[in-house]
């Protein structure tokens, strides 16, 4: 759609904003598009005259908001202003990621006031004013979002009582302008346990609302899942919208959202489940076939489902699909529609990592443990990098294909991590837990690191991490600083990193980009030496 449709032209003469005429506001907005090489802008003879229009359809404070360096703000405010105009669309929304927040325990009441102070600790370019019309809010209705996000989301970001790393959201409105309406739409973010920080409020000089919420409550940067939330609060809302009620129109749009929310969802008729391969807690692995292709389907048993497995499966699926990499177990689709949810990902024939070592008790020589050590380095460099923190590194979680090339799998737990920010919630298994994360500190991804250490260490001796042991006491000696036994018939340098990657300080071990360039030129050693017939055969 055209983003400024229906627009209008104004006769209206130029007003004066602050200081400034309307003339010259608009006009540096359309210098910049222009600058930019905004399509609209330079394709459209008539768009200098409908951004006038839009401006003028405004309040004067409006304009006062525009940030020149973020001019394309201005489109979204059209499309949704004629968006809005048809009835089926009310209200219209967007939602997007602004950025991530750090702040203090002790401060999360202080952001539930309403007043100049909201905006201190933001970027200067994503200030907005309080809004004088938010008196009328209902505030004990927002008072309970972060109690509700506490109950009902992962808690990664809430559950210590320190600093407090949080994404910051930013929701836009359009709907009919009324009475009550920003204690609507109040109610609606708070159904979905969003804190309102800051708001900005306008209303056009046609009868329509322009309403912007910066928001927290929601613990991941992408917006998707934020969308299909949205979709579905409005869909439960009694209020009136459009005049009459948005029932099943609504619902079907909610419905439709949730779908989106996987690009790749699944026919769930194409897919063949075969025999179950492993069991967990909550669901079964089975190797199935999908047109025409072997896959893996790991399958959530309805009896196990609640909100909380639910919540951690959207997780999985929102990871995998974001990823690709020669070292991570490739995601084919996923069904998220009860009672059949399931994940489906490529098949790896040659089992886990676990099973290769301690089942099948495969000896490795020097040069395939540095190239196994390798490939769980550069799957976890990718993910690092792509800001993910995985939580559950270990041998079982590592994959191998019919080429005994190692991928990572099981994002079960794995977290987006804020770009500032470290997790405080304990998760992952207990032989290769962090102590930071077993101590319920802060941490970030150099926890996997640490794991990391532990999966290296099983590599050279194929021993399973403190056999002798609980997991529990395990976890215990860790955090008193126990690690396992080096082994006396290894390489020096895979001793010596070892015990760096599992250094009690996470700022010493170091990066999976840094321990890749080790390993590759220690490999590249190795390979030079057997070509020269001198290898030693350390194991």
């Amino acid at each position: 759609m055209d983003l400024v449709e229906g627009v209008g032209e104004s006769s209206s003469p130029p007003r004066s904003f602050g200081g400034f005429s309307g003339n010259e506001i608009v006009n540096d907005v359309y210098n910049r598009l222009l600058e930019i090489g905004n399509e609209e802008a330079t394709a459209h003879p008539e768009f200098r005259d409908q951004l006038e229009a839009h401006f003028n359809r405004l309040p004067a404070s409006y304009a006062l908001d525009i940030n020149l360096d973020r001019v394309e703000d201005v489109l979204l405010h059209q499309k949704l202003l004629v968006l809005a105009k048809d009835p089926e669309n009310r209200p219209v929304f967007h939602v997007r990621f602004l950025e991530n927040f750090g702040t203090q325990a002790d401060e999360e009441q202080q952001e539930l006031t309403v007043g100049p102070e909201l905006s201190h600790d933001r970027k200067p370019e994503m200030d907005f004013e309080a809004c004088s019309k938010l008196e009328d809010l209902n505030l004990e209705v927002r008072k309970t979002s972060l109690d509700k996000v506490k109950e009902n989301l992962d808690g990664d970001s809430f559950r210590r009582q320190d600093d407090i790393h949080v994404p910051i959201h930013e929701v836009i409105f359009s709907a009919v302008d009324k009475p009550k309406l920003l204690s609507q739409l109040s109610a609606l973010l708070s159904d979905i346990g969003l804190n309102i920080r800051e708001a900005h409020v306008f209303s056009t000089t046609d009868g329509y609302s322009l309403d912007v919420f910066v928001v927290d409550g929601w613990p991941l940067q992408e917006t998707k899942a934020l969308h299909v939330a949205m979709e579905r609060a409005i869909a439960r809302s009694e209020g009136s919208w459009s005049g009459s009620k948005r029932s099943k129109s609504a619902i079907e749009r909610a419905v439709a959202a949730e779908a989106s929310f996987v690009d790749t969802e699944i026919d769930i008729r194409l897919l063949k489940i075969g025999e179950k391969v492993a069991s967990g807690s909550c669901g079964d692995l089975h190797r199935g076939v999908y047109v025409g292709q072997e896959v893996a389907v790991k399958i959530l048993r309805s009896e196990h489902l609640n909100e909380a497995l639910e919540h951690e499966f959207s997780h999985e699926v929102t990871i995998l699909r974001e990823v690709r990499h020669r070292n991570v177990v490739r995601f084919i689709g996923a069904c998220t529609k009860q009672p059949n949810m399931c994940i489906i990902t490529e098949y790896m024939p040659g089992g886990s990592l676990y099973e290769y070592l301690h089942k099948n008790h495969h000896n490795l020589s020097l040069p395939q443990l540095v190239q196994f050590a390798i490939d769980v380095c550069k799957g976890m460099e990718y993910l690092h990098k792509s800001n993910i923190i995985h939580r559950d590194l270990k041998t079982a979680n590592l994959l191998m294909d019919s080429n005994n090339v190692v991928k990572v799998a099981d994002f079960g737990v794995a977290r987006f991590q804020n770009q500032e920010g470290v997790m405080t919630a304990e998760t992952g298994t207990y032989r290769w837990m962090a102590p930071e994360v077993i101590n319920h500190q802060p941490y970030d991804q150099k926890a996997d690191v640490f794991s990391f250490a532990i999966v290296l260490w099983e590599l050279v001796t194929a021993k399973i991490p403190y056999d002798n042991m609980t997991p529990l006491q395990a976890a215990l000696g860790v955090r008193q600083g126990r690690r396992p036994d080096l082994p006396t018939n290894t390489h020096p340098k895979l001793l010596e990193l070892m015990q760096r990657c599992w250094e009690t300080d996470p700022v010493n071990r170091p990066s999976f980009s840094e321990i890749k360039v080790e390993l590759v030129t220690f490999l590249k050693e190795l390979q030079n030496l057997q070509e020269k017939g001198e290898t030693r055969g350390e194991s």
